[in-house]
């Protein structure tokens, strides 16, 4: 099962993540399918980039994601102003 989630990356005790698809069997910093976005909890309020026409592709097709991948796509849709009708409010 593909999952999207979080991959560690940066130096210890100062840590950003990769927002990636990949396999839920693999290590959490293994091998993914594709890099979807970026978040930087360092920052004040913390850095969040995604492609979500990339990360709704992938959920369409049956890839879940992680809880906390769930809220940096919410937060990152309600940045953008996009709602989930695809209307404008």
């Amino acid at each position: 099962m593909l999952r999207i989630r979080l991959r560690r990356t940066g130096s210890k005790n100062q840590p950003s993540y990769r927002i990636v698809v990949a396999d839920s069997r693999k290590p959490r910093d293994g091998r993914f399918v594709e890099y979807l976005g970026h978040y930087n909890p360092r920052f004040d309020p913390p850095e969040m980039v995604m492609d979500t026409e990339k990360a709704q592709k992938w959920i369409s097709q049956g890839a879940q994601p992680s809880d906390a991948v769930k809220r940096i796509i919410e937060k990152v849709s309600m940045d953008n102003g996009d709602s989930e009708d695809g209307e404008e409010a």
